[in-house]
């Protein structure tokens, strides 16, 4: 589905397939990737005036802000990448390293937009990549012939000679290479050759010989890298980046099955067909219009105060933030990308702080607040079933490739919703996450032994789920250390 044709009601729709609840924070992500499209719409001139509104988006962990976020930009096709405001409290990381997150997302859009790329292209560099892997199975050998400049014509017989003169040469032979066999300079084998290549072209591409090892020449995947400070930032850098034409590729021979060959080829190929600073001007086009950078914990670098200690730092990260969220240039290795129509998406849990402790400029730059809900019992009785990526499936599947098929009743599947939130509400609430500890000690027993155990259906049951559980959930200090 094309970003266009997604109205508000189609996006939530779309997330409600991996995401339970929380309705009002997929409605507000919803219009702000609707708001993407309408702004696409208008003249050029009002297109630079609107700005994206971003979102506070205010909750515990585990109960889906994250993954609200990364699933919007999937649905959008966006470029996207999540940081940890903490992340800038680091030594070396205050002040002007909050670029890194433009820059990183810039990586994430080259990628993208390599990937779309190389699949256009695809068939005229498989195509390619098999008349190499053709050439190593069955070489042509060159036979050289060598000519006088007699035959040529007289106006480049006089340009040979004066070149001839200039280099001290007394005499020039031009010499030719055909393609056929030295041994062989009859016409029938020739055509054997030709015959036996067409054979082979022919197998390569339909897969029979695939695990047929072939010695193929390829450039080096890594090069040297290193890590540099500059204007922006503490930045790695390649040595094939750095120094360009001082230090070409280098190209090794490896011996691998045709049809690994032909991916690795076929990838080489392609970046060939695919002209680089397109592909670059796109990615920076897609960054500056449709990114999304997902600011997780910034309830850490919430408050004011000041004096010694690691609190410190909180109000310059806050200040540092605030230039990229507003709109500034970042420089990159790519060239310079504009952050004014980035959509900032921002969390946190703000149990000790609140939004107000930011400071009012960057509250001013989140104008959308979203209040998600503690997960219930009902909701993580859905969590685990109805999702396509729910952790039933996920458990089934797994034991599944052991031959042990596993069904969960309906009375099993909430008691595992009824321990999980007591155990939320005993201790400290981690939301879904919970069930992932829940499951992995209900079926620790299991898992260790489905190798031995063979071919087997197994139904777990409410009694099954209290024998493994039970006691465990009762023993609140056990609790503390293994749920």
């Amino acid at each position: 589905m094309k970003q266009r044709d997604l109205t508000p009601r189609e996006i939530v729709a779309e997330l409600d397939k991996y995401i339970i609840g929380q309705d009002e924070a997929k409605r507000a992500v919803a219009i702000a990737l609707r708001n993407r499209y309408r702004r696409r719409q208008l003249p050029p001139e009002l297109q630079e005036e609107v700005i994206p509104k971003n979102i506070l988006m205010i909750g515990s962990t585990g109960i889906g802000k994250t993954e609200i976020a990364r699933r919007l930009a999937k649905l959008a096709n966006a470029p996207f990448v999540k940081v940890e405001a903490t992340k800038f409290t680091e030594v070396g990381y205050v002040g002007r390293d909050v670029d890194s997150m433009v820059r990183d997302l810039m990586d994430v859009a080259i990628r993208m937009v390599e990937e779309e790329k190389f699949a256009e292209v695809r068939e005229e560099a498989l195509r390619r990549a098999v008349e190499r892997i053709v050439d190593a199975l069955e070489p042509s050998t060159k036979r050289r012939r060598r000519r006088h400049i007699s035959h040529l014509p007289p106006q480049m017989r006089q340009v040979m000679e004066g070149i001839a003169s200039q280099l001290g040469l007394e005499e020039v032979e031009i010499v030719e290479e055909e393609n056929a066999p030295l041994e062989e300079p009859d016409r029938p084998p020739r055509e054997s050759l030709m015959r036996r290549r067409e054979e082979t072209r022919r197998r390569v591409m339909s897969g029979e010989l695939d695990g047929k090892l072939v010695e193929i020449e390829v450039e080096e995947s890594q090069a040297p890298v290193f890590n540099i400070w500059s204007g922006m930032g503490e930045e790695i850098i390649s040595m094939q980046d750095a120094l360009g034409g001082f230090f070409p590729p280098r190209r090794r021979k490896r011996k691998v099955p045709v049809a690994e060959a032909k991916e690795i080829l076929a990838h080489e190929e392609a970046q060939k067909l695919v002209d680089r600073d397109t592909l670059v001007r796109e990615a920076i086009d897609r960054v500056e219009n449709d990114g999304i950078i997902f600011i997780d914990e910034l309830d850490k670098v919430a408050g004011r105060e000041s004096g010694p200690g690691p609190d410190v730092s909180r109000e310059g990260v806050q200040r540092d933030i605030l230039p990229v969220v507003e709109g500034c240039t970042v420089m990159t290795k790519y060239g310079p990308v504009n952050t004014s129509h980035i959509l900032f998406i921002a969390a946190g849990a703000f149990h000790v702080t609140k939004p107000s402790d930011l400071i009012p400029e960057l509250q001013g730059r989140f104008p959308i607040r979203v209040e998600l809900q503690s997960l219930t019992k009902e909701d993580l009785k859905q969590i685990l079933v109805e999702p396509r990526n729910s952790l039933i499936r996920q458990y089934t599947a797994l034991l599944e490739t052991e031959g042990v098929k596993v069904e969960f009743t309906p009375e099993a599947i909430d008691e595992i919703a009824e321990i999980a939130c007591q155990v939320n509400e005993q201790m400290e609430d981690i939301g879904a996450r919970r069930l992932q500890t829940v499951m992995e000690k209900l079926l620790d027993e299991l898992s260790f032994a489905a190798p031995d155990i063979g071919e087997t259906k197994v139904t777990i049951t409410r009694e099954y789920v209290r024998q493994r559980l039970a006691d465990i959930v009762k023993d609140e200090d056990l609790s503390r250390y293994i749920l």
